[in-house]
């Protein structure tokens, strides 16, 4: 079991991510969209929008530090492990706490607002499911670890080097079986994540729109209101002197 969940199931999660978002770009261009509600409501997606796309990206940037920079590293930069733990903790529970509400606003408004809730796919009420079990399962395990409750786990000795182990093609599996279970749960929420990211809504994380920053600007020209008045009508466009 623990090389299946550790040793195979991580590579099978991203097959499915790389796969559906080749297919969805082949097959389903004009699908490839967050499916935007704010026509139907925008008060509260005004609120719960921004918390949970500024904490989700500061929580990604902290899996980023955790899981890919040894200790090694840290300690070669004089940076103590008491001193990591204390930055990761702040830093982590402040973007997850704020990620956590953000998700629960919007999950509040798609139920609550009729429309928004008319506009629910069923793909939808799987990915907020697996999206807020993994926040809540993160919080989770940072609290349990924080306060003493996993007999010093860690992470960064078991997990992070796990987690390196994958890119390698080697999986170090064994290493997760020590580790405590809302670790553990964490980690497959978040895997099963990725696998369901090309199938959901959750597909525009990956349109970047940089054509946007080099586009020629939208010219307007201003032109005489007595002389619009007294020309004639013409059918089609006039060409702009």
């Amino acid at each position: 079991m623990d090389l299946l969940l550790w040793g195979v199931l991580p590579y099978v999660s991203v097959a499915l991510l790389i796969a559906g978002t080749a297919w969805r770009a082949r097959f389903d261009a004009f699908g490839w969209t967050s499916r935007s509600s704010q026509l139907h409501e925008s008060r509260l997606l005004r609120i719960g929008s921004p918390l949970f796309h500024f904490g989700m990206l500061f929580v990604v940037l902290g899996h980023v530090v955790g899981l890919l920079i040894p200790m090694s590293w840290t300690d070669a930069l004089g940076l103590s492990d008491h001193a990591y733990h204390l930055l990761a903790v702040s830093t982590g529970a402040v973007a997850g706490v704020a990620a956590a509400a953000g998700i629960a606003v919007l999950v509040h408004r798609r139920f609550t607002v009729p429309a928004v809730r008319r506009a629910t796919h069923k793909s939808d009420h799987l990915m907020y499911t697996v999206l807020l079990g993994a926040i809540v399962l993160g919080l989770t395990a940072t609290v349990l670890n924080s306060t003493g409750m996993t007999d010093g786990y860690n992470y960064r000795e078991g997990i992070s080097v796990w987690f390196r182990s994958l890119f390698t093609f080697q999986p170090d599996y064994r290493l997760m079986a020590g580790a405590p279970l809302a670790f553990r749960l964490h980690v497959l929420f978040g895997f099963t994540l990725f696998a369901l990211i090309p199938y959901s809504r959750l597909v525009h994380m990956f349109s970047a729109p940089l054509k946007y920053l080099f586009r020629p600007y939208v010219v307007y020209r201003r032109r005489d209101p007595g002389q619009l008045a007294n020309r004639p009508e013409k059918r089609g466009w006039e060409r702009v002197s």
